[in-house]
């Protein structure tokens, strides 16, 4: 069973940067898709970033360009690195896997952690 833990939330004024972490035991991390999900308050949860275990990245339209993701087989972990932070990026940040296919919709994904609060304010 894959079990992940999220780390690097936190508050942050407009036009910071955050890095959050993930951190993955019980799998293969070197054969899992790894993703970011995230969920403000009183929306839905949405789609923000994904790379496969080639490396291969997508981002939602809502980020292109202000994050990046990156993973370390080695260290089983994997990153998301947040610049130009606006208000409107607040939300609980989840850090989700998949075996099989590309975590990009919520509905298929069976693996989650348990995540973390970024609150971007000034």
């Amino acid at each position: 069973q894959v079990q992940l833990v999220e780390s690097g939330g936190g508050l942050v004024q407009p036009g910071g940067s955050l890095r959050l972490s993930c951190a993955a035991s019980g799998g293969t991390f070197s054969r899992l898709h790894m993703g970011w999900f995230r969920q403000a308050p009183g929306k839905e949860r949405e789609f923000v970033a994904a790379i496969s275990w080639t490396d291969k990245s997508t981002f939602a339209d809502s980020v292109k360009g202000r994050f990046s993701i990156s993973r370390d087989n080695a260290k089983n972990t994997m990153d998301l690195q947040m610049d130009s932070l606006k208000p409107e990026d607040t939300a609980v940040y989840y850090c989700v896997a998949d075996a099989k296919i590309l975590p990009v919709i919520s509905g298929l994904i069976n693996v989650w952690g348990q995540g973390t609060q970024v609150t971007v304010s000034s």
